[in-house]
């Protein structure tokens, strides 16, 4: 529990951070699922990011997993998530808080089901250079299949990072 509250407070703080800080994107791609980074540092060894993800109607993130325990905010949308048993493990309105725990066993994919764009900021904390999340077979579900990785290039990015993402200036702050 203690640990829990350390990080959601670290999450706090890194997401008010996040919004005083010039935004730097990652390269956008393929049918519109986004993923910007609002707020990155790194220090003593760890790297905090803060990313803003958009997942358009019928999008999904592909079937991942996190090193790390992450945190998010639905900040438009609802995102349906789903483990790797094919059941749904959560259904996340706008407003919502979301907790992913780290490690391989804990494989999972967001949908968006909706007919609105669903936009979460995402916090992680990690050490340096980690991945954020590391892409995962489909395991046996009838949908999220890796065609979506294929179909949107930009999935990589979100799903598949194996190095920090590249930056680059937005033009703004």
């Amino acid at each position: 529990m203690r640990n829990l509250l350390r990080w959601g407070l670290a999450a706090g703080v890194i997401a008010a951070a996040g919004l005083t800080a010039g935004p730097a994107s990652a390269t956008p791609g393929g049918s519109g699922v986004t993923s910007m980074v609002i707020s990155q540092s790194t220090l003593y060894g760890m790297d905090y990011i803060v990313r803003r993800i958009t997942l358009p109607s019928g999008e999904s993130t592909g079937w991942h997993y996190h090193g790390h325990t992450i945190f998010g905010v639905v900040q438009k949308g609802t995102l349906s998530h789903f483990d790797a048993t094919c059941k749904s493990d959560g259904v996340y309105k706008q407003g919502s808080t979301i907790t992913e725990p780290g490690g391989s066993k804990y494989v999972h994919i967001g949908r968006n089901l909706g007919k609105k764009p669903v936009v979460l900021d995402v916090a992680y904390i990690v050490p340096h250079g980690a991945p954020l999340s590391t892409g995962a077979p489909n395991p046996e579900c009838d949908f999220g299949g890796q065609r979506d990785v294929e179909r949107n290039p930009a999935l990589v990015g979100f799903s598949q990072v194996s190095e920090p993402l590249p930056l680059r200036s937005s033009g703004r702050g």
